[in-house]
């Protein structure tokens, strides 16, 4: 190998051995961080202000830390010094941002509530098991990707947690690793102060637009120096044939852990470099006017394409092998929503507010950069993605479907703020020297850039309030809420599962429950038999199917036909049902797929007969509100010997 040829290889190393070294350290903050916050008795965020003044000092601490490695970054201060700091001081500002909000509840934003109860109920189900398992249905292949939950999963398993119990801190701790990898990143693509301010300030718009949805956010996060990373790689006028290998390699492999991850960023990121390979090639051929100037990019892309489609398989494989014998929807359900932030173009930069200023100048800094600027032209090409995405989405309605465009919000913004910074440091430049270099100019640029910092930073729980108050009214898996109020239904839960274990001795992973309160299933790992909607459903079990049997169930009026219509069921049948009480029998409230409606959802309640369950095969006990029936296990006996 050459000089020219191992230098590109050597500090590919050297990034990727400083991105293990800062999420070593991310994960300390994160790990020292929660246990200090866990020790005091704080009062509830929605009934107090004490968390969030405590939140507003730990942000500035953080930020300050941040300061002094931007200080020590433009000195030229050896790195041991500064990058270790800079990586302190990112991973604190996201345990404060988000830890201290939520340091008196066990729960992480929005609880257990609407999508992250099936999120919850996928972490809990791959701690149970390594194995690539449905997080609801028995014997399924998973359609959702679970290389985020299945690392959590490992994690919380080594540490003795649920699934429910670490979701907080692996959220928390996750984002703070993927916030310093991304600080990583910026740096070795732009200078080493300026990649601690835009490393800052992306991590704040993610935190503060994306966090919720925290396996989502962790690919977020890193999405704009991918883009510029993979510009790079893509399109080098005037370089050797060489190279660029190694930020291709680097995108190729972003793709795959994406696929793994999140299936819509994925999609995204690939339709944005995709853009970006047919932007160089076209470049190149109005350079040249040959057609061999298109071939570099294309190579490039089907690189990209092959190393993402190698990482994919790694999760992917079971289902799709599965999808080649089994059944599918007739149609994509997870595609079937949209709200009216979906149907109209997000501009973020038309706000009047810090968001709307930062967005603004990013978007002008791009337009007036795009020429001399390939971090311009990277988050120029990702924007215009953005807004094509949602277009294309928007056009998908007339098919029956969408491209979920308006969840790509978070990106388009983290893309914007990116360029903002940039934008803010080179608009700073200018009126320095505009003034003659006067020191004052600069003091008060800093000056305003820091308040404008602190401001936004400082209103992130306010942002997510709504988020962070559910957390602390929902019930958790040890039947407490966390605001110190009687706890819901899912207090009860204990004891259902108790009488569960009396009656079906063994792993839970051996019982399946048909039930409408799916949040049991979140906090314990048994199979449930029906999911919450078919939107979070997997297409290989047939939700509209098994729906229409749940029903046809409920119209059974003896025991026998109810034994042989569940001996019968082309699906593994339940073990034990979990009912509501209700005035004419034992209810389930069950959900039906009614796009484009908005809300996308019909909620409807089916009622079973007492009288069906009449029966010494069949054990009834009332618990709180429900009612538990557990079918005697030697009704099944003949069908579990024979399946």
């Amino acid at each position: 190998m050459t000089v020219r040829a191992a230098a590109p290889a050597r500090t590919a190393l050297t990034v990727a051995a400083e991105a293990l070294a800062a999420a070593a350290v991310a994960a300390l903050v994160v790990a020292v961080g929660l246990t200090a916050f866990s020790v005091v008795q704080w009062p509830a965020f929605n009934s107090s202000n004490v968390t969030r003044a405590v939140t507003t000092v730990g942000q500035v601490v953080a930020m300050g830390v941040l300061a002094v490695a931007v200080v020590l970054a433009r000195r030229h201060v050896r790195p041991l010094w500064w990058k270790p700091l800079s990586w302190i001081g990112l991973s604190a500002f996201v345990t404060v941002t988000l830890g201290m909000p939520l340091a008196a509840t066990k729960l992480y934003l929005f609880g257990v509530s609407v999508d992250q109860e099936f999120r919850t109920e996928y972490l809990t189900r791959l701690t149970d098991s390594p194995a690539l398992q449905d997080m609801t249905y028995a014997d399924l292949p998973p359609y959702y990707p679970a290389g985020w939950f299945w690392v959590g999963g490992r994690i919380a398993d080594a540490l003795g947690l649920a699934g429910w119990e670490a979701y907080k801190p692996w959220a928390i701790g996750s984002l703070a690793i993927a916030a310093v990898i991304g600080l990583v990143l910026w740096s070795a693509l732009v200078r080493r102060d300026l990649a601690i301010l835009a490393a800052l300030g992306v991590t704040a718009l993610v935190l503060a637009y994306a966090s919720p949805e925290a396996y989502g956010a962790v690919i977020a996060v890193l999405i704009p120096p991918i883009l510029v990373l993979a510009w790079g790689g893509l399109h080098r006028p005037g370089a050797s044939r060489g190279a660029g290998w190694g930020a291709v390699v680097a995108t190729g492999l972003f793709l795959g852990v994406s696929a793994t991850v999140y299936t819509l960023y994925l999609g995204f990121t690939a339709f944005a470099v995709t853009l970006m390979a047919l932007t160089s090639a076209f470049l190149r051929y109005r350079a040249t006017r040959t057609v061999r100037a298109v071939l570099d990019p294309a190579l490039r892309l089907i690189v990209v394409a092959v190393l993402s489609g190698l990482l994919a398989l790694t999760v992917w494989a079971p289902y799709l092998a599965a999808a080649l014998t089994g059944r599918t929807a007739e149609s994509g359900t997870a595609l079937h929503y949209l709200p009216a932030t979906g149907a109209e173009l997000p501009l973020p930069m038309a706000q009047f507010t810090l968001l709307g200023a930062l967005c603004l100048v990013g978007s002008v800094w791009i337009l007036v950069r795009l020429k001399d600027s390939r971090r311009a032209q990277a988050l120029g090409i990702g924007v215009v993605s953005v807004y094509l995405w949602s277009l294309l989405s928007m056009l998908a309605t007339v098919a029956g479907t969408t491209l979920l465009g308006f969840r790509l919000e978070p990106v388009l913004i983290a893309l914007l703020g990116a360029a903002g910074v940039f934008g803010v440091v080179d608009g700073a430049r200018v009126l320095y020297l505009v003034a003659s270099e006067s020191p004052r100019v600069r003091t008060a640029t800093v000056a305003v850039a820091v308040v404008g910092s602190v401001a936004f930073a400082q209103d992130i729980p306010h942002v997510l309030q709504n988020e962070i108050t559910v957390a602390y009214t929902d019930t958790d898996g040890n039947g407490d809420r966390a605001d110190r109020r009687a706890p819901g239904v899912a207090s009860y839960y204990g004891e259902v599962d108790a009488a569960l274990q009396a009656a079906r001795p063994g792993p839970r992973t051996d019982t399946v429950v048909l039930t409408s309160d799916t949040s049991f299933l979140a906090f314990l790992p048994y199979f449930g038999f029906q999911g919450l909607t078919s939107h979070y459903a997997n297409p290989l079990a047939e939700f509209a199917a098994r729906a229409d049997t749940i029903e046809n169930w409920s119209e059974l009026t003896t025991a026998d036909e109810l034994i042989a219509a569940l001996d019968a069921s082309p699906w593994r049948a339940p073990d034990a049902f979990l009912f509501r009480r209700g005035a004419d029998g034992y209810t389930l409230r069950l959900a039906e797929d009614v796009y484009p409606n908005d809300p996308n959802v019909r909620r409807y309640t089916v009622t079973f007969p007492e009288t069906l369950f009449d029966d010494p095969r069949f054990d009834v006990q009332d618990i709180g509100p429900f009612v538990l029936v557990v079918r005697e296990a030697d009704a099944g006996a003949e069908r579990t010997a024979g399946s």
